[in-house]
This record gives structure tokens, C-alpha cells and sequence, in this order.
């Protein structure tokens, strides 16, 4: 196993954190290095060396070349974490092996399906510059959606976890967004078999560590107090518009 030198380059978002966890469920040793979203410095040509989409999360290490690699996209990175550093398969399984592809099918619900629509949830829920009732309905109902598969998917197998009745990436990358649903909208409540998962996930002392980087992890108090949730949320939207204006100018130079 390579000794390693891993930089995370995070915020405190629900892929942020997944990346963080895995690292404390692993054990590794990591340094933080807080990137700002609100000032946009992972638009920094420093932090673009890194990503060049200029997102987090992204990760450097010494590869097994003696060269740093950078990593970025979060089931990229964590692939990278388990491959390079779970030889004995602890939060993975064998390639090849059943479980091993039935873990990327889940894997790529939560990248391609869960993640994209809970964040477009999110935007027309919180931030948009209007209310626009069909994005708020069409992005909360296909996240229900999903949220319902997950929770038929954990009653028919009759699993702790998604796959093999065993904690994986899997789990680990799901966690941070069916954790900030009610951010989206999203009543985990009328899934009990996915709020239990839920709040097994989060009995788990590794996972509370990672999920406390690179800042205090306050969202489930933070629901619980709609004065908070509003004086975010408009503080969120201005930044989140400037952004957006900002990436809408420089695409057309």
C-alpha cells in the first residue's frame, strides 16, 4: 500500500462530506484545505490546476509513480480511495464479484439520479430568483421518486445497507443528500425504511467525524429553525445568482 499524502479540497456540502468520511471510515490521514464557495475560490486558477471544472470535491496524492495525481468528481475520488487503500475490501467488495457491480449500480443511482435531482430540488426550493411551481414540483417528485426506490429496495432485501448487508461507498456517498432532504423539501419520514438507514448511518462515530469537515455538519438542527433556514437560504441565493452570472458571462467570451 502506498503511504499516503492526500490533500482534500472540500466544503460542506452533501459531496463534500462524502469524501471526508470515507477517509475517516478508512482511517487515513488527510489535510483540509476549506475551499470557499461563497467567494468562489474553486474558481481560483490555483484550485482549477486541480479540477478544471472548478468544483469540489478534489483530491491530490503521491501515486504509486512517485507523482502526484488529482482527482476529482466525487465517485472518482472515493473509487480511487477504496482501490488504492481498502485492499482487504472493507467498505467495497472484490471486482468482479456480484456485489462489486450491484455496489456501482448504486453507486451511479446516487450520482446520475439522486444527486442532480435533490440539487435541482434544492435550487427551485431555495434559491431561484422566482418561484417557479412546475421546477419545484418536477425536481421534489423525482426525487420522492427515487427516495422510493432506495426505500422499497432496503425492505425487499431486508438489509441494513444497500448491498451485501454491508456499509459501503455506496451508503457513505448516499448519506450527506438523504441527510439535507428537508432542504430540498423532502419528508424522510414517509420513507421509514430509508430514515432508518438514515439514522444508522449517522450512529457511526467515523461517519459523524468526517461529516464535521470542513465545518460543523448543522443542517438537521438547522431544519428545526425556519428563522436559520430562511437567513441562509437568502444569503445562499445571492451568492448562488452571482455565480451563476458570472459562469453565464465567461462562457460567452
Amino acid at each position: 500500500m502506498a503511504t499516503p499524502n492526500i490533500h482534500l479540497y472540500t466544503a460542506q456540502t452533501p459531496n463534500g462530506i462524502k469524501i471526508s468520511i470515507l477517509l475517516e471510515e478508512l482511517g487515513l490521514p488527510y489535510t483540509t484545505h476549506k475551499i470557499d464557495i461563497t467567494k468562489n475560490e474553486q474558481k481560483t486558477p490555483e484550485f482549477l490546476e486541480i479540477n478544471p471544472n472548478g468544483r469540489i470535491p478534489a483530491l491530490t496524492d503521491t501515486f504509486n509513480d512517485g507523482k502526484q495525481i488529482r482527482l476529482f468528481e466525487s465517485a472518482s475520488i472515493m473509487l480511487y480511495l477504496v482501490s488504492e487503500y481498502d485492499k482487504e475490501h472493507k467498505f467495497t467488495f472484490p471486482p468482479g464479484t456480484r456485489d462489486f457491480y450491484e455496489m456501482n449500480s448504486w453507486l451511479n443511482f446516487l450520482t446520475a439520479g439522486v444527486g442532480p435531482m435533490q440539487g435541482q430540488a434544492n435550487h427551485f426550493t431555495r434559491y431561484a430568483p422566482e418561484h417557479i411551481e412546475y421546477g419545484v414540483n418536477r425536481y421534489q417528485n423525482e426525487t420522492r421518486r427515487l427516495y422510493g426506490v432506495l426505500d422499497k429496495h432496503l425492505k425487499d432485501s431486508n438489509q441494513e445497507y444497500l448491498v451485501g448487508n454491508k456499509c459501503t461507498i455506496a451508503d457513505f456517498a448516499h448519506w450527506g443528500w438523504i441527510s439535507a432532504g428537508g432542504w430540498a423539501g423532502i419528508d424522510i419520514d414517509k420513507f421509514p425504511q430509508l430514515k432508518a438507514w438514515e439514522e444508522r448511518m449517522w450512529a457511526r462515530p467515523a461517519l459523524k467525524k468526517g461529516a464535521n469537515v470542513p465545518d460543523p455538519y448543522k443542517i438537521k438542527e438547522l431544519l428545526g429553525n425556519k428563522e436559520e433556514v430562511e437567513r441562509i437560504m437568502q444569503e445562499s441565493k445571492a451568492w448562488i445568482q452571482q455565480g451563476m452570472k458570472e459562469d453565464a458571462e465567461a462562457s460567452k467570451k
